[in-house]
Formats: structure tokens, sequence, C-alpha cells
């Protein structure tokens, strides 16, 4: 079973800039990061395929998130900018390696196969 280190996240004012990143412990088709708000349902933020570098968007974070990948280390990074307070949730890493996803897979939590144990962001002033 592939495991998934997260790291990043904190408190930031509205504005700010985060990083978030997510090591694999096993080579993955596909990584995305979802987020989960207080008394709400865990929702897809973004997703890379690894065969072709393809990278999905929420549009909620569409031209403000940026996922990016370091190949050798199966890693997964969320630069998350211009930050604002509905932002602020539980992130969630999640890998998939069984299959090779197509986007509709890529953006539903039940496309993956394993997720990282979520790290907080809080955006607030």
């Amino acid at each position: 079973q592939v495991q998934l280190v997260e790291s990043g996240g904190g408190w930031v004012q509205p504005g700010g800039s985060l990083r978030l990143s997510c090591e694999a412990s096993g080579r993955p088709t596909a990584m995305g990061w979802f987020r989960q708000a207080p008394g709400k349902e865990r929702e897809f933020v973004s997703a890379l395929r690894w065969s072709d570098g393809n990278t999905f968007y929420a549009r909620s974070v569409k031209g403000r998130f940026t996922i990016s990948r370091d190949k050798a280390k199966n890693s997964v990074f969320l630069d998350l900018k211009n930050l604002e307070p509905d932002d602020t949730a539980v992130y969630y890493c999640a890998g998939v390696s069984s299959y090779r996803p197509i986007m509709s897979t890529m953006t539903s939590r039940q496309g993956y196969e394993y997720w990282g144990q979520g790290t907080q962001v809080t955006v607030s002033a």
C-alpha cells in the first residue's frame, strides 16, 4: 500500500500564500488535492496526471492555486496564492496507482486509492 506524507499548511492572512507538499512511497498514476471545511463535504481542489503532466483545478481555485510535481521523488506540491477566508480547511493529498486515470476520476474522491493525513490551512486576519 502506497503511503503519503504531507507537509506545509498553517495560518496566513487573507491575500497570503502557502505551499503544501506531499510525498508518495510509490509511483502514482495521478495525485490530487482535496479539502474539507468544518461541516462541509470533502471537495476536489486540484489534480495532476503523472503520465502527461495534465492538471485540473476546481473553479474556485483556478488562477490562484498551482499544482506541480517532482517525478523523481514521487512528490506533488500545491502553491496557494491570494488566499481567502473561504480557503480555510483541512487539505488532503490523495493518490492512485492501479490504473490510468481520466478527468472524471481525478476530480472525484472515489477515484483515489490512498490518502494523506491532512494538513490544516487557516486564512484569517
